[in-house]
């Protein structure tokens, strides 16, 4: 829990008011010498309150979930892992592989389909980052699988190949500006959780610049940064399975370090 929110919530008779604007939206308060947080007219044990962690995608405080379901950001995380993973490598020519058409089944399923279905599960948790940024991914893998499938016209549409790569390029360069977006929404998480995003953004930076330059360099870089992406999505996957009941290896959350006060 935040320190600045620990430290209000340690004193019983002490409440305040959550502002938005010039408007009181909630009241927080606790009760039985700190046991219980209260949100307004909502009520929860200190215990069960949400903190940032890669493993459940939550980027910040929040009160659980009133739906009983599972923790989909795993299956999420672990089909955007495997699909960024193949992706990467062909991009940096492991192995001299340079033909991507092996990742459309996964780009098209894995990633795309199923990466979607748990965006769409986390918006049921009522996780609204966590359905932003998996049911987006999961929809930018379908789209990235369509350009390489013949029968959507899309790749054949470009008679001129530096007209196609532009075009990749500026495809590429709006999913940059977008997962900066996330990034700024995950600078008071914790480092696994910030690092995805940072180096998911440094991948599409140089992905587009590979093609907008042109430069097979870039493209390549951006491989290798989509390689360490891919390990630290399969880290925060396993965060949100691993516990003392079945693993001896758990991660604990390595909180980013908070500036400044809490609005």
């Amino acid at each position: 829990m935040p320190d600045d929110i620990e430290k209000q919530l340690q004193n019983d008779d002490h409440s305040s008011d959550t502002n938005f604007g010039e408007h009181v939206v909630a009241k927080i308060h606790t009760s039985d010498d700190g046991e219980f947080v209260h949100f307004g007219n909502q009520k929860f044990y200190r215990r069960d309150l949400l903190q940032a962690f890669g493993g459940t995608l939550n980027p910040g405080l929040s009160a659980p979930s009133t739906h009983k379901f599972g923790n989909p950001a795993p299956l999420g995380l672990s089909a955007f892992a495997l699909t960024t993973f193949v992706l990467s490598l062909i991009n940096a020519k492991a192995m001299g592989v340079s033909t991507p058409n092996v990742v459309i089944g996964l780009s098209m399923f894995y990633g795309g389909l199923v990466q979607l279905l748990a965006g769409m599960w986390e918006l049921a948790l009522e996780n609204t980052f966590g359905a932003l940024a998996l049911g987006s991914f999961g929809g930018f893998w379908m789209s990235f699988g369509a350009i390489f499938i013949p029968w959507f016209n899309i790749a054949s549409a470009y008679e001129d190949p530096t007209e196609l790569d532009n075009a990749l390029g500026f495809y590429l360069l709006g999913w940059t500006i977008f997962t900066f977006m996330l990034c700024l929404v995950t600078v008071k998480s914790t480092v696994p959780f910030f690092g995805l995003f940072v180096f998911l953004d440094i991948t599409f930076l140089l992905l587009s610049l590979g093609y907008l330059a042109p430069s097979v360099g870039c493209t390549r870089a951006g491989g290798v940064f989509g390689v360490i992406t891919a390990f630290i999505a399969w880290y925060n996957a396993y965060a949100g399975v691993a516990n003392p009941q079945n693993a001896y290896l758990t991660i604990k959350p390595f909180n980013l370090p908070k500036f400044g006060k809490d609005s």
